[in-house]
C-alpha cells in the first residue's frame, strides 16, 4: 500500500536542497502516521457508508495529487535561468496533503476490512509502520535524483505525482480495474 508514497516521496526528495536523514525521517512520519489513520477512517465509515467511500475516493486522490503535481510542474517552468535555491524542507501542510492524497485507498481498504471483522488496529500499525520506513528511504532515494536532475527536479516531482494521481484513476476505472496493485 506505500508504493504510491514511496513514489510521491521521491518526487518530494528530489525537490529538495540535499535533504537530510531528519528530513527524510520527518517526512516518513508524516506520511506513515496519515496512511495509518486513514484505514482506521476507513473503517469506521466502512460500518456507515462503505460505498461512497470506494465510490469517490479514486477521483480525489486524482485531484489532489493532480493538482499539486500540476503546481510543482509550473514553479520549474517560471524559476529564472539562474535557479533559486532548493528549500531544505516542504511545509508540514504539503506533506500533509500529498500523504492523505496518497493514502485515500487505505480508506477504502479500511471500509472493506470493517466487513471482514479484521483487528484494524494491528492492519493500521503496519501500514503506517510500512509507509514510514518507505517514505524514509524514498526522499533518501529522490535526494540522488535531485542532484541529477537539477534545476528541473521540482518539475519531476510534480511530474511524479500527476503519474501516481493518473495511475490510481486509471486502477480504478480503466479496462482491468482493480487488477493493478497500487493502493
Amino acid at each position: 500500500m506505500s508504493t504510491d508514497a514511496f513514489a510521491a516521496a521521491v518526487g518530494k526528495g528530489a525537490a529538495l536542497h540535499r535533504p537530510q536523514l531528519r528530513e527524510a525521517l520527518r517526512t516518513g512520519l508524516i506520511f506513515g502516521v496519515i496512511e495509518g489513520l486513514t484505514p482506521v477512517i476507513g473503517w469506521l465509515l466502512g460500518r456507515m457508508a462503505a460505498p461512497y467511500v470506494s465510490a469517490w475516493d479514486h477521483w480525489i486522490a486524482f485531484v489532489l495529487l493532480g493538482g499539486l503535481g500540476m503546481m510543482m510542474v509550473r514553479e520549474g517552468l517560471s524559476k529564472d535561468e539562474v535557479e533559486e535555491e532548493k528549500p531544505g524542507s516542504h511545509s508540514f501542510w504539503l506533506l500533509a496533503v500529498t500523504g492523505f492524497a496518497t493514502s485515500i485507498d487505505a480508506m477504502a481498504v479500511g471500509a472493506s476490512l470493517a466487513f471482514l471483522g479484521s483487528d484494524i488496529a494491528v492492519t493500521a500499525a503496519a501500514i503506517g509502520f510500512s509507509t514510514f520506513v518507505m517514505v524514509t528511504i524514498g526522499v533518501m532515494v529522490g535526494r540522488g535524483l535531485g542532484a541529477i536532475a537539477g534545476k528541473r527536479a521540482e518539475m519531476v516531482g510534480g511530474v511524479v505525482l500527476i503519474i501516481i494521481g493518473s495511475l490510481i484513476l486509471y486502477e480504478h476505472i480503466g479496462p482491468h480495474a482493480g487488477a493493478l496493485p497500487l493502493a
